[in-house]
């Protein structure tokens, strides 16, 4: 499995989570981007199941080199990008809160699982890249509950309630429909919540200052296309983001096509590798 940008986490989140203590950092990493002015979309939108599927396994085809996405449950590893561990179908990382608030969440929906007893050991290690009290004994057991369909609805659960919700929440404010949700969707899972620079809010910002979202009366080609212009800029600005095919040979094919309801059948290349959807 090739190390790739999700892999190398969100921005903002991690930068600050080694400053300051996890409680603050979680209540940051759920803070939404400021809302827009609703409109009504015409079509389904990314949070229909199957939509939702279909957005899985986009981001799969990108970080895991697979649209085989609930495969991910299991995946546990330490990529060198200084956040620990890495892990799961949206790439919870040791040393920055969220893999500590995934386990407290099974922990919570199943007292006494198999990973539970490594919450201490979390703790201490978050806004690090430590292993202490945790290593291959954590690997495995993180392995084993991950056939725990209580475990995985866990990983669904923080999936939805940090990332995916508020992405689709603020595209569908913005008048966007399923591929403008996707954009925001795969954007603030590489680059985290919050509305620094460099992460999901400042390069909604960024793209605002050049064009207007639909709800603003803008037109939705040209505003996706900012959206995506400014995301790159900030992906160069990292070596782990430097590869911007994710969103050059992925959602740029879509928006040229004007595929805004992301309707199969998709084709599309990330890192020079070919993947499609049919239905």
């Amino acid at each position: 499995m090739r190390p790739q940008p999700r892999r190398a986490l969100r921005i903002a989140l991690a930068a600050a989570l080694v400053a300051v203590p996890a409680t603050v950092a979680a209540a940051s990493a759920q803070a939404a981007p400021a809302p827009a002015t609703s409109v009504r979309l015409a079509g389904v939108g990314l949070d229909d199941p199957h939509k939702k599927d279909i957005a899985m396994q986009l981001v799969s085809s990108a970080e895991n080199s697979s649209l085989d996405w609930k495969a991910q449950y299991k995946y546990i590893e330490d990529i060198g990008d200084g956040r620990g561990y890495t892990a799961g179908i949206i790439g919870f990382c040791s040393g920055t809160g969220d893999m500590l608030e995934l386990v407290q969440h099974y922990t919570d929906l199943k007292p006494g699982n198999v990973l539970a007893k490594y919450l201490p050991a979390l703790k201490k290690v978050n806004g690090s890249d430590s292993h202490a009290g945790l290593g291959a004994a954590f690997e495995r057991d993180w392995a084993a509950a991950a056939k725990d369909t209580v475990f995985q609805q866990a990983q669904n659960d923080e999936r939805d309630r940090v990332y995916f919700n508020p992405a689709v929440k603020q595209a569908k404010a913005d008048g966007l429909r399923a591929l403008g949700q996707f954009a925001y969707y795969d954007a603030i899972v590489m680059h985290g919540p919050g509305n620094s620079s460099d992460s999901f809010g400042g390069i909604r910002a960024a793209a605002m200052k050049k064009a207007k979202t639909p709800a603003q009366g803008g037109d939705e080609a040209t505003y996706l296309k900012a959206f995506l212009d400014a995301r790159k800029v900030v992906m160069k600005k990292e070596e782990a983001h430097s590869d911007t095919s994710r969103v050059d040979t992925e959602q740029t094919v879509f928006l040229n096509a004007r595929n805004f309801d992301l309707n199969p059948p998709l084709k599309w290349k990330v890192y020079g590798d070919s993947y499609s959807i049919n239905s």
